[in-house]
């Protein structure tokens, strides 16, 4: 997909572990796992808005728009 999470990034730059934005957004360690590794389908705008939140950062410091990256299987996109 061309789409890149950067979240480790975000975490490391803020010196923040993912349990730690985890209970600060009220999201599931294994929830935000899978956003955290780029195997997530979809983010729902209000999980970006509290991660953006409790990272003092915008969508863009968050998602990466990366053309160079293979694109998903036909079965997988939406």
């Amino acid at each position: 997909m061309a789409i890149r999470v950067k979240l480790d990034e975000m975490l490391y730059q803020r010196r923040m572990s993912l349990t730690e934005l985890a209970d600060r957004i009220g999201l599931t360690l294994p929830n935000l796992s899978i956003l955290k590794t780029g195997k997530a389908k979809a983010i729902r705008f209000s999980t970006l808005d509290a991660i953006c939140t409790a990272l003092d950062c915008q969508p863009g410091d968050i998602l990466e728009h990366d053309p160079s990256a293979p694109a998903a299987p036909a079965d997988e996109e939406a």
